[in-house]
């Protein structure tokens, strides 16, 4: 029997309450894939790809869209959002693994900054001065927090120096995450949420076989069962992301992302016992403060799009 859905804002309280809990379990896969140690980035892509599928499957069989899940007219679509995806996942999981839990987290807030960047130059997005501004003080955000770390210039051990390339391969990953976002934001218009998230999943985990020459590891027990932890974990945060957006909308979820912040550094401190830097403390607000600037004024020009649309309505 097919799933009754809610029509999209109807709860804005559950919204918010099922984009905490998924950021929480994301959190919590972030944690388990560093406590795995430094495993090649490729592998960690694998378990966190392969695994996801199967909390989605079972999800996607209690809605009765199992059969139809795969169907798509449009697989190259999906095969180079795979590619951008799984490129930026495997950048974010080898920053994760140079780096402390709350600069990874941070640095990655980088993404819907660049989001609106890429919007302007690739699809040829309005993007005025008030959000211009809002991404360039966001982005020196983002150098605040990657200063102690880039060290590629003053180090003797230069480009060897695992912080640096570690801040480096944080800020590529989430330039490839925006780009993947762009891909995404082309297929909602004719691809189910199920589709989408299915097949970036298969697709990632077939991409990541790929890095197998580039040297695999031996994992212990305990590793492996953190891999597989972390891979599950991402399925079901994924979900409980995807039903958060069903019950609310956009511009009332989306901040609620940055509570990864708090979470990341709380785990961090009773975990790994990193303690946030100043750098990671004052830079991190601004970003959050710019990527909420940003959020709002979206919603501040959707409205006045509305009222316009519905001024030139004829009655």
């Amino acid at each position: 029997m097919k799933q009754q859905l809610s029509p999209v804002g109807s709860s804005p309280l559950t919204g918010i309450a099922l984009k905490v809990i998924s950021v929480a379990i994301f959190v919590g896969m972030s944690t388990a894939i560093k406590l795995t140690g430094e495993v090649p980035a490729g592998q960690i892509v694998f378990y966190r790809s392969f695994f996801a599928i199967f909390p989605i499957l079972v999800f996607l069989a209690w809605r009765g869209e199992l059969r139809t899940a795969v169907v798509t007219e449009r697989p190259f679509g999906h095969i180079m959002r795979g590619l951008a995806g799984v490129t930026a996942m495997g950048f974010g999981f080898y920053a994760l693994t140079q780096l402390p839990l709350p600069e990874a987290i941070t640095l990655n807030y980088a993404q819907p900054l660049l989001v609106v960047v890429f919007s302007a130059i690739f699809l040829g997005e309005n993007v005025r001065a008030y959000r211009w501004t809002a991404v360039a003080i966001g982005l020196i955000g983002v150098l605040i927090v990657s200063w102690p770390n880039l060290t590629l210039f003053t180090s003797p051990e230069g480009v060897g120096d695992k912080a640096a390339m570690g801040a480096v391969a944080a800020f590529a990953g989430a330039a490839l995450s925006a780009i993947a976002m762009l891909l995404v934001r082309n297929l909602v218009h004719t691809e189910r949420t199920a589709t989408i998230v299915l097949w970036f999943s298969l697709t990632a985990s077939v991409m990541a076989l790929f890095s197998i020459p580039f040297g695999w590891q031996s994992l212990s027990w305990g590793q492996t069962v953190l891999l597989v932890s972390g891979g599950f974990c991402g399925g079901i945060a994924q979900l409980f992301m995807t039903e958060a957006y069903r019950h609310a909308e956009a511009s009332t979820v989306a901040p609620f992302e940055y509570t990864s912040l708090l979470l990341g550094i709380v785990v961090g401190y009773f975990v790994f016992g990193d303690l946030p830097t100043l750098y990671t403390l004052v830079g991190g607000v601004i970003v959050v403060c710019a990527g909420i600037f940003i959020i709002w004024r979206e919603r501040r020009l959707g409205i006045e799009r509305q009222a316009m649309k519905t001024a030139s309505t004829p009655q």
